[in-house]
């Protein structure tokens, strides 16, 4: 059985928010470490940015693979069946 769209972009969610807040303290911890001096909330924009960037980019591969699993499967099928 293949994965919904809505359990696809419910996983994504999770998955990067989970990530968002490693992602914040990375922010926080390596942007000095360079020279980037910003603002909390300028971290917290930035990172929400690249969130919803992450969100769109993760739902549309788990998609993507999901369409290619189906396409092998049906395709695997059809050939079984003209073997017999």
């Amino acid at each position: 059985m293949s994965q919904t769209r809505k359990h696809s972009l419910l996983e994504s969610l999770v998955n990067v928010a989970l990530g968002y807040g490693i992602a914040l303290a990375a922010q926080l911890t390596i942007f000095p470490m360079f020279g980037i001096h910003i603002s909390f909330q300028d971290n917290l924009l930035i990172g929400a940015l690249f969130t919803v960037v992450s969100i769109v980019r993760s739902y549309a591969l788990r998609r993507l693979f999901n369409r290619w699993h189906q396409m092998q499967r049906h395709g695997q099928g059809a050939t079984r069946g003209s073997h017999h």
